[in-house]
């Protein structure tokens, strides 16, 4: 298994470092979706073998050790990685072997994605224009954050491309209408005394409501004190991308996406 692993990453590196600008970006493309593709069913799996006792970081829980952070296990070689995950512990880890080779393969990949190990994948041509059209045609960093610049009303997409496909990703762009969670609209309150209040409702019960507003700040409202409160029949995210964007802006905006999974973040402010 190791063998194959060896020779895979070896192909890949071949066909990425290839000289030439027409055959040797697709083969930077297609390998960068397959790396991708194998990164989602990595992350599926181990949501659904690993994490129930390690957590979905992999840090630890009741039931199990950290095997993201712990010094003992980052430091196993690959080989004795892939044999604890075969065969399991004296200690009471159950052997994964009858998952077969090729889950083996994506619950290591991801693993050692979540130890901080993960080859970058290669970025794909035109994922500088990618984060043009992010920013400008596209109008999605006024409502989502990249490493902390954007905006606060959609999820945060600095780790999207790491557990998602090219096609996932396309999809969730152009087919947003179809996704129940984006129907929401934004909402306008106005208080008695005047306030006049725009976000999303984030919680919400019989006597009040917290407001988001585009700024990222909270609003906490007693209904008692509004005196009107509408919504926005338009959901926030577009339902229109598939049209303003050209194939090749798409191939752009997917494929910048996909590249900040590999960008550090920057460290806090203090």
């Amino acid at each position: 298994m190791i063998q194959w692993s060896a020779v895979w990453v070896a192909a890949t590196l071949v066909c990425c470092l290839g000289v030439g600008h027409g055959q040797g970006n697709v083969h930077r493309i297609e390998n960068l979706k397959q790396s991708n593709l194998a990164s989602a069913a990595g992350k599926r799996t181990f949501e659904s073998s690993c994490a129930p006792c390690h957590g979905l970081n992999g840090k630890g829980g009741e039931r199990a050790p950290d095997i993201a952070t712990r010094p003992e296990i980052v430091s196993l070689s690959d080989s004795a990685t892939l044999k604890l995950l075969r065969e399991g512990t004296p200690a009471g880890m159950p052997p994964f072997a009858t998952l077969g080779p090729t889950k083996l393969s994506d619950i290591f990949g991801y693993l050692r994605f979540l130890q901080g190990k993960r080859v970058s994948p290669v970025v794909p041509a035109g994922a500088d224009g990618g984060r043009d059209l992010f920013a400008g045609k596209g109008g999605c960093s006024e409502c989502h954050m990249i490493h902390g610049t954007g905006g606060f009303l959609g999820p945060d997409l600095s780790d999207y491309g790491a557990s998602h496909s090219p096609a996932d990703i396309r999809s969730a762009i152009v087919s947003a209408d179809k996704r129940q969670e984006i129907h929401k609209g934004l909402a306008r309150a106005t208080t008695r005394d005047g306030r006049q209040l725009s976000g999303l409702v984030r919680n919400e019960d019989n006597f009040s409501l917290q407001l988001q507003a585009l700024d990222g700040a909270f609003h906490l409202l007693q209904k008692s004190d509004l005196v009107e409160l509408v919504f926005d029949s338009s959901p926030i995210m577009p339902n229109n991308y598939g049209s303003i964007f050209t194939e090749s802006e798409m191939d752009q905006l997917v494929g910048y996406l996909l590249s900040l999974a590999d960008i550090p973040r920057k460290p806090a402010r203090e």
